[in-house]
């Protein structure tokens, strides 16, 4: 009778070899090339709102070892304004953050305007309500990509600090709804060996309000509005 299961069990797994190779590559695919991620907070928002699933490109900065964090080669480094998806250790949870400051830059905060090596971003409002006010944040350094982002009309302690000087290897990282956001004001600078990709896509999107219906307008759209 064993030795019938067995038979039987070596047939069935050859029968199903190809499905179970498909479902190896498939995972090494998702841990070494490319994923998506699902975002259920608003700190990213008007950017990425609760319920989409971004698409993540994880060899925007390595090529990693699968289902490791151990860098085989680097194909590039997080730039300013880059949507890096990271695991940090200091929060225990996988992130979503923008980058703001580099190695060596120092970073200030007044009144949520951020100063990038003492030179103030630009601010355009496009939108207001009684509670929130949306802009396109636009850094001073011309290779920064303008962005949006959300700050709330009730001044709150963390929309200011210091200046901080970047470490090496390290980057600071802001969410783009300032004022609902644990990023690096609370969890300090993020180690580059954390990030584990980016992203400029939202996959698709599901409406957690309206019984989980898609956002079909949302589908594929890019992260941020088109350069000018």
């Amino acid at each position: 009778m064993t030795r019938k299961l067995g038979s039987s069990f070596k047939v069935w797994l050859k029968e199903n070899r190809l499905f179970f190779v498909f479902i190896a590559l498939m995972c090494v695919f998702r841990s070494a090339v490319a994923d998506w991620n699902d975002v259920p907070t608003g700190s990213m928002k008007p950017t990425i709102v609760e319920g989409d699933r971004i698409f993540i490109n994880k060899m925007a900065y390595d090529l990693r070892v699968p289902f490791t964090h151990i860098s085989l080669v680097k194909t590039g480094e997080p730039a300013y304004g880059d949507i890096v998806i990271f695991d940090s250790k200091a929060a225990d949870n996988r992130l979503v953050k923008r980058v703001i400051g580099l190695p060596g830059d120092t970073v200030s905060m007044i009144d949520n305007r951020v100063f990038i090596n003492e030179q103030p971003s630009n601010y355009k409002i496009v939108d207001t309500s009684n509670t929130v006010n949306d802009y396109i944040e636009q850094p001073s350094h011309a290779s920064s990509k303008q962005h949006f982002v959300r700050t709330s009309n009730t001044k709150r302690a963390f929309d200011s600090f210091n200046q901080v000087t970047v470490p090496k290897g390290h980057y600071l990282v802001l969410g783009d709804n300032r004022d609902n956001s644990a990023d690096s004001r609370f969890i300090g600078f993020v180690p580059r060996r954390e990030i584990v990709g980016k992203s400029e896509h939202v996959a698709f999107s599901l409406n957690y309000d309206n019984y989980y219906l898609p956002r079909l307008e949302r589908f594929f759209q890019p992260l941020d509005p088109e350069q000018t």
